[in-house]
């Protein structure tokens, strides 16, 4: 009697990939290489009624009909009785389709070990499957495009630089203006006008510069006067860059 063999399954991997802050062209070649490849695209949303701004950034490079875009809900609350139900349909659709051996490739704006969903999903995968093989591919995070937008360096030598996703007060803020010689303050909308206090007791409004959705087609905003964001509602994906100031 014939012995029939029996080929097991190679499980997919996990990517994380970070596709930039907005410009499609800023895109690594390994990420381009894997969104253009990879038969199942996952892609984070705050709901299922948004496009999903890194969907926005790859949109021209995905192959409809030869690929699967899996679209994941993630709901903007830190409630996490109304998170988990989201997380763990979420982390079941990524996993169903790894067991039949489908690369997955989760997409992040900026990068996706710096401020990410990614992140969440990281861990919780891993606590669910320790042994899942997973690799992140990093990307441009929108700091360092707007740096470059602005004409604005960072660093240099042994300069300081502190990435900031919250203050709870103008002194706070002023603390860290005061300790690092740049200072950039991710998503600001929520919490602007303490940072303005701040740099406005310290004379240094001029030194910063705020950006919006820096780098999309379309969207992208550059402010140089930040007096004239004052009691203005702020666009989520904003940052604000306080740099040392530098004689010449």
């Amino acid at each position: 009697m014939a012995v029939m063999e029996t080929t097991a399954v190679r499980r997919g991997t996990l990517f994380g990939v970070g596709v930039g802050p907005g410009d499609p062209e800023l895109l690594t070649m390994k990420a381009h290489r894997l969104v253009t490849t990879s038969p199942v695209i996952c892609v984070p949303k705050r709901n299922l009624k948004d496009d999903g701004f890194a969907a926005g950034i790859v949109r021209r490079y995905l192959r409809p009909g030869q690929q699967e875009v899996l679209d994941l809900e993630f709901p903007m609350t830190r409630d996490w009785s109304r998170l988990k139900p989201y997380w763990d349909r979420n982390a079941a659709a990524i996993w169903e389709r790894l067991e039949r051996g489908l690369d997955c490739v989760f997409i992040t704006e900026g990068d996706p070990f710096l401020y990410s969903t990614f992140i969440y999903l990281y861990d919780y995968m891993r606590q669910q499957h320790p042994d899942l093989e997973v690799e992140v591919v990093p990307g441009v995070s929108s700091f360092l495009a707007a740096a470059a937008r602005v004409g604005m360096p960072l660093a240099n030598q042994y300069e300081r630089i502190a990435i900031i996703p919250d203050v709870g007060s103008a002194a706070e803020a002023r603390a860290l203006l005061e300790q690092f010689d740049t200072v950039v303050f991710l998503k600001v909308n929520g919490y602007f006008e303490h940072v303005y206090q701040a740099l406005e007791d310290l004379g240094r409004v001029g030194e910063a510069r705020f950006v919006k959705k820096v780098s999309a087609p379309g969207q992208e905003e550059v402010v140089a006067d930040v007096r004239l964001l004052r009691g203005q509602k702020l666009e989520y994906l904003s940052l604000l860059l306080v740099g040392k100031r530098r004689g010449g």
